[in-house]
């Protein structure tokens, strides 16, 4: 065998390693390839067409140009404002072309990202899409009333300006001037729609965002619960089926207007273990099957007596046997907070039907209906339909501060006023695993297995005396 480059050079011969092999680049520049090797390479594919003609996509099968300049692919629409579809409809597409181009030159401000567009024209496709959605069951009708009251408000503060003239300094002047958004919770939903306005105006029609990077307040953790004395209170106050509607909040913590308002006798399911609701969440578009309590469960066959299955008639409804909306349910709890003076208390005074879910939320974490051994954030999460990361965000990072004992308990100090249990003496008869190891005992057994060396390999190289 030949010696490798490393043994020869430590022999003084002289060696060369291998010529390294040239591109093919470099192949064709030299005209000949060198050492009869072949290029490897192939030529790059063109552009069948310039930027500004219009060309067919095969997987959607329409029509699309791409401006000169720009990276964005724009459809084209025949004279019905549909799309141009089918490979065979190449002079219809040319049409259409032809106008955009035309239109482009009679107005510059369209080649430039509709530069012209008003505020209001941009709230206006945005609600379209809104309508849209919810006849196709993908957007909520609360999503859809929220956007038309603050998008509306909002046109009528500066529908008629420009969006290129459109500033972040305009939202926040505008958000200032309403004494009734004090809450960091509206002020998140108002900047959330119009954000969703204008980023599907610039995805749908090219038209510059103005408003990227405006940020929104941070989210707060909910801290806000009905103590025991509250809900009895609550209960006293109030008439038979608000009541029934809120005790179900509590004790479920489903969403109430878009979830727990929604539940007919069709989703309620019976099996050995006790009762079961299957829930549609329109917030996640999302299904889940959730366990109630006894309690909720003997509510849940009482209500079912005038709303069976198959009559699509929610079990929770108000006094006119209608389904409680969000404007119904708000006006109510209002009233209530009124008649309770909670409308004068600076904490009570946040209290509404969403303090329901919160309330199971702290029960849950703090162990309230199960012993004092409290649920763990995924469990929350899956009974109330949020992700983990929402649940600990809204529940967790402070509850820690509202409920101590489950901490203590967890650490084996037990709840405040009881006594701290102190650990066993070690037992005498004890298994092998539960022994200590044999170096913190003390003897000469012990010292002797600590002080002997370890088994020699059997190809270990001997050592040196």
């Amino acid at each position: 065998m030949s010696a490798g480059p490393r043994n020869t050079a430590e022999r003084g011969q002289h060696f060369e390693y291998p010529i390294p092999l040239i591109t093919s680049q470099l192949f064709k520049a030299a005209g000949n390839p060198v050492w009869g090797l072949t290029t490897m390479g192939r030529n790059r594919k063109q552009r069948r067409q310039q930027h500004g003609s219009a060309w067919h996509c095969k997987q959607t099968d329409c029509w699309y140009y791409t401006a000169p300049g720009a990276k964005r692919r724009m459809p084209l629409f025949d004279e019905n404002g549909q799309r141009v579809r089918g490979k065979s409809n190449q002079e219809a597409a040319e049409t259409a072309l032809a106008k955009v181009k035309v239109a482009n030159e009679t107005d510059p401000a369209a080649a430039t990202g509709h530069e012209r567009w008003p505020v209001a024209k941009v709230c206006s496709e945005y609600l379209q899409y809104c309508e849209r959605g919810v006849a196709n069951n993908t957007i909520s009708k609360g999503h859809r009333d929220n956007a038309v009251a603050w998008l509306n408000d909002l046109c009528g503060y500066c529908g008629a300006m420009p969006v290129a003239e459109l500033k972040k300094g305009h939202i926040k002047t505008w958000l200032e001037s309403h004494p009734t958004w004090r809450s960091p919770a509206t002020h998140r939903g108002v900047v959330a729609i119009v954000l969703a306005a204008f980023n599907y105006a610039e995805g749908q029609y090219d038209v510059t965002n103005p408003l990227k990077g405006l940020k929104k307040p941070a989210s707060q953790p909910r801290l806000h619960s009905f103590s025991k004395e509250d809900e009895e209170a609550i209960y006293g106050a109030t008439e038979e089926r608000f009541r029934d509607f809120l005790f179900a909040g509590i004790h479920t913590g489903l969403r109430p207007f878009c979830e727990l308002a929604r539940v007919t006798a069709d989703d309620v399911e019976e099996n050995g273990r006790g009762m079961m609701w299957r829930i549609y969440a329109s917030k996640t578009k999302k299904t889940r099957k959730i366990p109630v309590r006894a309690e909720v469960a003997e509510l849940t066959r009482k209500l079912m007596k005038t709303a069976p299955r198959g009559s699509g008639l929610p079990l929770f409804r108000n006094t006119k046997g209608k389904p409680w909306k969000r404007m119904t349910g708000v006006v109510r709890f209002l009233m209530l907070k009124k008649k309770l003076g909670w409308d004068q208390d600076p904490t009570k005074t946040r209290y509404s039907c969403y303090t329901c879910r919160h309330t199971f939320a702290h029960r849950m974490l703090s162990g309230y209906w199960s012993g004092s051994v409290g649920c763990s954030i995924e469990t929350l999460a899956e009974l109330i339909g949020d992700t983990p990361k929402v649940a600990f965000d809204h529940y967790g990072k402070e509850w820690g501060q509202h409920y101590q004992d489950p901490l203590w308990s967890a650490i084996g100090a037990g709840p405040k006023g009881n006594n701290v249990q102190t650990p066993s003496k070690p037992s005498k008869n004890r298994s092998k695993s539960q022994r200590e190891p044999v170096a913190s005992r003390t003897g000469k057994e012990g010292k002797r297995r600590m002080t002997k060396r370890p088994a020699r390999r059997r190809n270990q190289i001997p050592r040196r005396k």
